[in-house]
């Protein structure tokens, strides 16, 4: 156990948010890269749909403000490049940088390293010109493809060359929440939004969406090996429940919870703040619930509810570890 808190808030808070950020654009790559690959086997007439890529990010608004239409070069310049967008990879991976040079003494100088170097060449490859942002938005995959890759690097120098103590601790939890929220995002607007019709459910343009889904969470292969079929309950029942998938929500939200009773020295079955037991009772929860639960309650109204819990968990965390004290600067 690591005992009392003793990491100072800004250190914690610019660990968990470094993580948090490299994580979301991770995820935004492989939204975009799926949804790609989709366009590519559409049935012949259908129209290419990249508004649902806005609606799993929760911009919206924003993206209205912004923007007339949601065509695929708009939503692909929000997404990857709008310095607008505080969520878009140019903004998360300037943001990610920033906090890393905030505390790059706690840092190993590998990770710092693979950080800025994926601040510069992504923003490298969106210059200006037929060989910069012009070819991102003509092929994004390429794009994509560099990101999940510097992505998986960072990840593993962050666990091989950093000591696993709080302020690893708080990176792993930042990395998992944001990982769990994407999920529920990847979800709800498979269920909502890229279904065409009530008539489509179960047909071959539908199944193909479905593994979409799988595919967008690097989960295809793993699936195929646990189910013989594409099928959505149990694409639901997979990237919600399965204990050992790491990009399922019970997967990300049992190692967040670990994370957070390192960090605070609980016994297990216990907590020691009002976030801990949020996370403690959404982790109880997932772990003893069923994927009918999901459809008696309904599909969109069971991720609305994760991602509430999972944001309510973040403000607390925000309340309990990165509030600074002005008396005493921690």
């Amino acid at each position: 156990m690591l005992g009392e808190f003793s990491v100072l808030s800004r250190v914690a808070d610019s660990i968990y948010w470094m993580n948090r950020y490299l994580e979301r654009v991770e995820n935004y790559a492989r939204f975009i890269d799926a949804n790609r690959n989709l366009t590519l086997d559409l049935p012949p007439g259908m129209v290419e749909q990249w508004q649902p890529l806005i609606q799993a990010t929760g911009d919206q608004e924003l993206f209205q403000d912004l923007y007339d239409q949601a065509s695929r070069e708009n939503v692909l310049r929000f997404l990857i490049e709008d310095r607008e967008n505080p969520s878009s990879i140019r903004s998360c991976l300037y943001r990610a940088r920033e906090n890393a040079r905030s505390v790059r003494e706690m840092l190993s100088l590998e990770i710092y390293e693979q950080i800025n170097e994926c601040y510069l060449r992504s923003r490298d490859a969106m210059g200006a010109g037929p060989n910069g942002l012009d070819a991102i938005l003509a092929d994004p995959v390429p794009f994509c493809t560099m990101i999940k890759e510097m992505s998986h690097l960072y990840y593993g120098l962050f666990y091989t060359t950093l000591s696993h103590g709080e302020g690893w601790q708080f990176g792993m939890l930042g990395q998992q929440l944001e990982r769990s929220d994407q999920t529920t995002r990847l979800l709800d607007v498979k269920y909502f939004i890229l279904l065409p019709t009530l008539e489509d459910i179960g047909r071959s343009f539908d199944l193909l969406q479905w593994s979409s889904v799988l595919k967008s969470a690097s989960a295809y292969e793993m699936y195929s090996r646990v189910f013989d079929r594409i099928e959505p309950r149990s694409i639901i029942r997979y990237l919600i429940f399965d204990r050992d998938f790491p990009r399922s929500i019970l997967f990300c939200v049992v190692r967040a919870a670990m994370s957070l009773q390192k960090i605070t020295g609980s016994r297990e079955g216990s907590f020691v703040n009002s976030p801990e037991k949020s996370l403690m009772r959404l982790r109880s929860d997932l772990e003893y619930s069923e994927v009918k639960e999901v459809f008696d309650i309904g599909m969109h109204e069971y991720l609305d509810g994760l991602q509430q819990r999972l944001n309510a968990i973040s403000s607390g965390l925000h309340e309990a570890y990165f509030r600074i004290d002005p008396e005493t600067g921690r």
